[in-house]
């Protein structure tokens, strides 16, 4: 295994401000170490070593879980079904800060985990759901958002199979100018995708891990250790084994994201989803290290966030039309100050942007933040 390369310390600082921005938004209270919630939410108590849930068992429907990081590290939270399944996730909770997640959650065996360093397989515990409820697509509209969200996965799927095929080709070949060119294009329709992608459990870190987030002894495989080997040994010799078990896994993870039973949730946390991935990889750089493309992702991540609302709109319309509005203005305003940053058919590099055009961007997240984070309570009521 590579050594690890971690992010530098100006790149964790403006991670954590961004972080700051997009969690406060959406906290719904005062972060404190004891993990305290208002009431109906279950409190989780997030450390370095420990993940204390206030419940063990809850009423099947939807949950709201109120996640306090006091420990060291930034931490993730997730709530999965047998084998790792994703129900749901937020990831990236800053220290000293609160983040909440809203789940739908049928009647059945869980478990809720914690990831200090966002590596490995977590600080588990078991939660038993139970009763029955009346699922959030029983209302049309959400059923309709749902249909819509998979029409999307499904077109920018298809593409991800032929462009990624296309990058494994020139990998395969020794083609490096050529995989290049391909390797931001095709990482553009994973990152549409990837709120779907990450449910299902090992696929998505085999596909997207990035060398910082692999732990002690574990295998890197995917796109970025190929982006290593083109930019910085400049040899991909040895990476046919690695390019066919890339478009094996994206192919596997293709087939069940098209197959996936979605709810109405996995939209909107979806959405709040690829922002997060917006400030705490692509404005920092830390996502694509080396070959510092990350403002097509950015953009994919952008424009996966807002098929995610768009979906849901014909439901937000009818229940919060002020953040339909507030919305569209704040989209607009994250295309607007990306745009400037447009190059050809692709986009600047990012070690070529200053700091104060970092800032622009970082702005434009936090101000779009703040409403998305609004949606999935909506889609709950």
């Amino acid at each position: 295994m590579h050594t690890a390369i971690r992010p530098s310390a100006g790149a964790l600082v403006l991670a954590a401000l961004t972080l700051a921005g997009l969690t406060a938004c959406g906290s719904g209270g005062t972060p404190t170490a004891s993990g305290s919630a208002a009431p109906g939410k279950i409190a989780v108590a997030a450390s370095d070593t420990e993940c204390k849930v206030a419940a063990s068992e809850v009423a099947a429907g939807t949950t709201t879980f109120a996640i306090t990081n006091g420990g060291s590290k930034v931490t993730e939270f997730y709530v999965y079904a047998p084998g790792d399944r994703v129900m749901a996730e937020v990831e990236n909770i800053v220290p000293g800060l609160t983040r909440e997640l809203i789940a739908e959650l049928p009647a059945g065996a869980y478990e809720t985990v914690c990831k200090p360093g966002m590596i490995g397989k977590g600080i588990r515990n078991a939660l038993k759901v139970t009763g029955e409820h009346q699922a959030l697509t029983a209302d049309a509209k959400l059923a309709d958002a749902v249909q819509s969200y998979k029409r999307y996965i499904k077109t920018q799927s298809d593409t991800l199979l032929v462009k990624t095929q296309e990058f494994v080709d020139a990998v395969k070949a020794g083609e490096i100018d050529r995989a290049k060119e391909l390797f931001p294009v095709s990482r553009t329709y994973w990152e549409r995708i990837e709120p779907v992608a990450e449910i299902f459990g090992d696929l998505d870190p085999a596909i997207d891990a990035r060398e910082a987030d692999l732990a002690e002894g574990e295998e890197w495989t995917g796109f970025h250790r190929i982006e290593k080997d083109l930019w910085i040994h400049k040899d991909v010799s040895k990476d046919g084994p690695v390019a066919d078990k890339l478009i094996a896994d994206v192919k596997t993870i293709v087939t069940k994201a098209n197959a996936a039973q979605l709810t109405p949730l996995n939209l909107a946390n979806g959405a709040k989803e690829l922002l997060d991935e917006v400030a705490t990889g692509k404005i920092t750089g830390e996502e694509d290290i080396w070959s510092h493309t990350d403002l097509w992702d950015f953009d994919a991540n952008l424009e996966g966030s807002k098929a995610a609302v768009q979906s849901l709109r014909p439901v937000l319309e009818e229940r919060a039309p002020d953040l339909v509005k507030t919305l569209d203005e704040k989209f607009a305003a994250a295309e607007a100050a990306l745009a400037v940053h447009q190059k050809g058919d692709g986009w600047r590099l990012h070690n070529e942007l200053s700091k104060a055009e970092l800032k622009t961007l970082s702005d434009a997240i936090n101000a779009l933040g703040e409403p998305i984070s609004e949606v999935a309570p909506v889609v709950a009521k």
